[in-house]
C-alpha cells in the first residue's frame, strides 16, 4: 500500500483562518483520501473547527503555536516575530525536517517567501525563487512564472524560470517536452530588454529538457501557445491581477446584461446550463495556489482572500506536485542548464578574446 502523504497546513494563515482552512482540508481530503494533514495554529480556534468533520479529524494533528503572521506585516517584521515560533514557520519546518511532503499556506505572501526561503534554503544554483501559477487558457492549462516573488530578473535568472516552469510542467501535465515561451512585448527577435533577448538565445540553442517556442505576448497567455510562459515577478504579477480583474469585470458584463429585461431573464434561464459551464470555467478558485518553485523543498501559496473551494484547489495542487517528486526533478534540470549555460557564455566570449586581442595587436603595431 502506497504511504500516505503528509500535508502540512498554515491553520492561521488566510483572511477567514482556521474556519475557511479546515473546510478547505476536508474537501480536499474527499479528492485525496490517502492524506495526513498536520495543522500549525492556535488549539483553541483550529480545534472547534476540524471537529465538524469527523472523516478530517481522524486524519490531523494539531500544533498548537501562540503566534500567528498578520496579513499586513512586513516580511522583516515577520521574521523578527514569528521565526521558529508562528504556525507560518512551523508549517514551513515541517517540510525541512521530513515530517511533511508539502506546506500550504495562504499568509502573508512576502513572509512566507521570506521564511520558506530562510528555512528550506534555495535549490543549488538557484539565487532567486520563483512563484508559479497556473493559468486557464482556451485549449487547456499552463504555467505562468513569475508572477510576484521578485522584481526584475537577469538572462540567468529567466532561463531558471524556464526550467523550473518547465519540470513542473512535467510533473503536472505530463509533457515529457513542455513547450516554452518568453514573455516580451512583440514576437521579432530584435524587440525586448537585452536581458530577454540574451535568456532567449540560451533557450534557443541550448540542449534543456524542453522546447522552446520563442517570444509569446500578453495576448497569447490566454490562448494556449505555450505550456509554460516565462518572465519576471513585476510582469507576470501585474499580468494576473489584470487577468484575474478581467475575468470579474466580464462576469458582471454578462449578469447585468441578461438581467436588463423580461426577455434577456428569459433567455439566460433559457441557456443556464451553458452559463454554469462559463462561471466554473471563469472561476478563479479552480486554479488558487501558486508553487514556490526553487526551494529544497515544496510550498505552495493560496490567495489569502479565497474560501474553502478554493483553498481545496491549493491543498491538490500541493498533492499533485509532491506526487510527482517536482523537488527531485528540477533540482537536477537546474544542475543540467547551469552546466549548458556555462558551456554556452564560454562560447560567446571566445569571438570576444579574439577581437579584443586583435585590437591589442594592432595597438602594438601603431607604437
Amino acid at each position: 500500500m502506497t504511504a500516505p502523504l503528509r500535508i502540512s497546513l498554515d491553520a492561521m494563515g488566510g483572511d477567514a483562518g482556521p474556519e475557511m482552512v479546515i473546510a478547505g482540508a476536508n474537501r480536499s481530503l474527499t479528492h485525496h483520501p490517502n492524506t495526513q494533514y498536520l495543522l500549525f495554529g492556535d488549539e483553541a480556534k483550529v480545534q472547534p473547527e476540524l471537529n465538524k468533520f469527523p472523516n478530517l479529524l481522524k486524519r490531523s494533528t494539531i500544533i498548537h503555536t501562540d503566534i500567528s503572521v498578520e496579513m499586513g506585516e512586513k516580511p522583516s517584521q515577520a521574521l523578527r516575530r514569528g521565526k521558529r515560533n508562528s504556525s507560518m514557520w512551523k508549517s514551513i519546518e515541517a517540510v525541512k525536517k521530513g515530517e511533511a511532503d508539502v506546506c500550504i499556506s495562504a499568509g502573508n505572501t512576502g513572509a512566507l517567501m521570506a521564511m520558506a526561503k530562510i528555512c528550506l534554503r534555495t535549490v543549488a544554483d538557484v539565487e532567486r525563487p520563483a512563484i508559479a501559477a497556473l493559468w486557464p487558457t482556451v485549449r487547456r492549462e499552463s504555467i505562468v512564472l513569475d508572477v510576484g516573488a521578485n522584481v526584475g530578473a537577469d538572462a540567468q535568472q529567466l532561463v531558471d524560470n524556464a526550467v523550473m516552469g518547465s519540470a513542473m510542467a512535467t510533473a503536472l501535465f505530463a509533457k515529457e517536452r513542455p513547450l516554452i515561451g518568453l514573455l516580451n512585448v512583440g514576437v521579432e527577435e530584435i524587440k525586448g530588454l537585452d536581458e530577454i533577448k540574451k535568456a532567449a538565445n540560451v533557450l534557443k540553442n541550448s540542449d534543456l529538457p524542453f522546447d522552446y517556442h520563442g517570444f509569446v505576448e500578453g495576448d497569447d497567455l490566454g490562448r494556449g501557445v505555450v505550456d509554460v510562459v516565462v518572465t519576471e515577478g513585476f510582469t507576470g504579477n501585474i499580468a494576473l491581477k489584470t487577468a484575474e480583474g478581467t475575468a470579474k469585470q466580464i462576469g458582471t458584463y454578462i449578469k447585468d446584461a441578461m438581467t436588463r429585461t423580461l426577455i434577456t431573464k428569459l433567455g439566460a434561464l433559457i441557456a443556464s446550463n451553458g452559463f454554469r459551464a462559463l462561471k466554473r470555467k471563469m472561476d478563479p478558485r479552480g486554479m488558487n495556489g501558486g508553487v514556490f518553485l526553487g526551494l529544497n523543498g515544496l510550498v505552495i501559496k493560496s490567495h489569502g482572500g479565497t474560501d474553502a473551494k478554493g483553498f481545496a484547489s491549493a491543498i491538490d495542487l500541493g498533492y499533485d506536485m509532491a506526487s510527482n517528486k517536482l523537488v527531485e526533478r528540477l533540482s537536477k534540470d537546474i544542475e543540467k542548464s547551469h552546466e549548458l549555460l556555462a558551456n554556452d557564455l564560454a562560447k560567446e566570449a571566445k569571438p570576444i578574446l579574439a577581437k579584443s586581442e586583435t585590437a591589442s595587436e594592432k595597438e602594438q603595431i601603431n607604437e
